[in-house]
């Protein structure tokens, strides 16, 4: 067992001391989140000063982000209620002199920031499902006054829209039925709009990242003609393509573009860790001095006007997340502050890349954490399944990890078949595989570590959240004896249910659902552990945001009833103001409190007592 002190909950889950920040178009100010009277707050800090002042709070909820209007006069951000998910868009005065205003006040109205430039300071682009709930037309928005206007209406089939470096509205991305997809591109805000290149389903959804600075050309990332998605650019006028950049095995995920010439800088690729590969010559020096001068992996948060000043990001896996300010000028990075400086006092563990092979071969990309100050022989462990699934774990600094680790288990998280971010053949093997090879590739990762002695066969937990709780169900309901218990949080548990509540504005994407999960009511029923409930066998603890607008809380519901009906026992924690996961960190904590005795009466983990405020009594259900 593990000698090294326990990280407390506070530390790891608790809120963190300053995160975020975001640069002000004239690079002289950040916005940050910091705690205000307990709750995630918009503080603002002139660069060099110490005159920070909150401008923003919500005592009932943490706000999550911060940005700037594109004059600087404002600082905006997003905030939902109770984790409903109907973001409305606000406005704080960066003075901290007025309460801030809601600048899109309409009931059951979901916003999203559709485009920001610093160089026009009068006008954002929002979108806005006011008009139909299920899709979102592109609305122009004075940050300042608050007025607004439609600008581009959805013809009802549009699920992205991409701006030119005028801010006119000229290319959308259509997913048809048969999850095929096209790209539609308009040469003026009033001409209609035409079908640029179309898609087969099997390349999945391209995304549309921008238009080059002369409105001539369409940057997008797709993995058409290739297996990996690559940076390509579209001839606007004729549909020429050409390649950018790319990887063979690894996906784009990233583009970042000048504020001040609106041309791409860099594009990112998420191999084992971050890699940036850079588009712009001009740019060579800079991503070379910071990658001389900042630890980790480098993300870039946010840029002034006149692309002199940058505000980046540092993950590294066995520290806390840093943020640096960097003068293109004089090519120097400077430290503005730790996220968490508190794990400074701590042992940390780290993370690493490891590969295995699945029972068809295939191989799959995985992260490895163990104990620190232990021999990684026989080990209780966990592993921990990332939601989507369409998405992917990467390296670097994660609280659950951390704390995990801690505790004493070996932590692996698998990027199972399903995964975005190793090339379409990865993706697409896990079609219709909810129950099938992806749970198998679960299997196989326990397998795996029991088979390089790291684990205790007897001693092997699952757990996840959202596609990872429904996982974590499936394991224990198909495969009864494999996991020793399992921790569920919003997952789904019946896949009929779950695609018959999906969120309205996730319409015109329904047919990746359809594709990748399957389209019976048979096919579904026979992928979902609601039916096999009478099987699990294993403990389990169920976690649910009653506000959850993806996953409803009846799928936690009716999983919960069947296995009481059938007298076997499962803990369930309900949080009244939580959505789709737990925003609060009291509810974090208290979670995971439970999760922490839960995990130690059944693997044996160590446990750090529950504190004040750390009870889920008031919460079971």
């Amino acid at each position: 067992m593990s000698t090294v002190p326990l990280i407390p909950r506070d530390v790891l889950f608790g809120n963190p001391e300053k995160i975020a920040p975001s640069l002000s178009p004239d690079g002289t100010r950040i916005a940050y989140l910091a705690p205000h009277e307990g709750v995630l707050s918009v503080w603002v800090r002139t660069l060099g000063a110490q005159d920070d002042r909150v401008v923003a709070s919500d005592p009932k909820r943490p706000i999550r982000s911060a940005f700037w209007s594109p004059d600087g006069s404002r600082v905006l951000y997003p905030q939902d209620t109770g984790g409903d998910e109907n973001f409305h868009l606000f406005a704080a005065d960066p003075g901290g002199g007025t309460e801030p205003v809601d600048l899109t006040p309409y009931d059951g109205t979901r916003v999203e920031v559709q485009s920001i430039d610093y160089t026009r300071p009068d006008t954002i682009l929002i979108g806005m499902n006011r008009r139909d709930p299920r899709v979102f037309d592109v609305h122009r928005l004075d940050p300042i006054t608050g007025s607004e206007s439609l600008d581009t209406q959805n013809p009802g089939t549009i699920a992205a829209f991409a701006d030119d470096a005028e801010m006119v509205v000229r290319a959308g991305m259509i997913q048809h039925a048969d999850a095929s997809a096209e790209i539609v591109v308009r040469d003026a805000a009033s001409a209609p709009w035409r079908t640029l290149v179309r898609f087969d389903a099997a390349d999945g959804t391209p995304d549309v990242v921008g238009f080059t600075p002369d409105g001539t050309g369409l940057l997008a990332i797709t993995s058409a003609d290739a297996n990996a998605a690559r940076l390509v650019r579209y001839d606007v006028a004729s549909g020429a393509r050409s390649d950018v950049t790319g990887d063979p095995q690894y996906d784009v995920t990233n583009v970042q573009f000048s504020p001040r010439t609106k041309g791409p800088i860099a594009a990112s690729i998420v191999r084992d860790r971050v890699e940036w590969t850079v588009l712009d010559p001009a740019y060579e020096a800079d991503f070379a001095a910071l990658g001389a001068q900042v630890p980790g992996d480098v993300g870039l948060s946010s840029i002034d006007r006149n692309d002199r000043t940058w505000l980046v990001s540092s993950l590294v896996d066995a520290g806390s997340v840093s943020y640096w300010t960097y003068d293109r000028a004089t090519r120097q990075a400077a430290k503005l502050f730790d996220a968490r400086p508190a794990l400074g006092d701590y042992t940390l563990a780290a993370m690493t890349p490891v590969t295995y092979a699945a029972r068809d071969g295939l191989t799959i990309h995985a992260y490895l954490t163990t104990p620190p100050g232990v021999p990684a022989r026989a080990l209780p462990a966990v592993l921990l399944i990332h939601g989507g699934p369409w998405a992917r774990d990467v390296w670097g600094y994660q609280p659950s990890v951390q704390w995990l680790a801690n505790r004493g288990y070996a932590v692996l998280q698998p990027n199972f078949r399903g995964s975005i971010g190793y090339g379409k053949a990865h993706l697409n093997a896990g079609d219709r595989e909810w129950a099938g090879a992806m749970h198998t590739d679960l299997l196989d990762a326990k397998d795996w570590l029991i088979a390089q002695g790291i684990a205790d066969p007897a001693r092997v937990a699952i757990m996840g959240g959202s596609y990872g709780g429904y996982a974590t169900l499936a394991a224990l309901a198909f495969s009864p004896d494999a996991f020793a218990c399992g921790v569920d949080i919003v997952g789904p548990s019946n896949l009929n249910t779950l695609l018959a509540s999906i969120p309205p504005y996730w319409e015109t994407l329904r047919a990746t659902f359809t594709q990748r999960m399957g389209d019976s009511e048979d096919f579904l029923t026979a992928q979902s552990p609601l039916f096999r409930a009478g099987a699990i066998r294993a403990p389990l603890l169920i976690g649910q945001g009653a506000n959850d607008p993806r996953v409803k809380i009846a799928e936690s519901d009716q999983i919960v009833a069947a296995m009481r009906a059938n007298g076997q026992p499962v803990t369930y924690v309900v949080f009244d103001d939580e959505g789709h996961g737990f925003a609060r960190p009291q509810n974090n904590k208290r979670f995971n409190a439970a999760v922490e005795a839960f995990l130690h009466d059944h693997l044996g983990g160590r446990a750090e007592p529950p504190g004040d405020g750390e009870s889920v009594e008031a919460y079971l259900r």
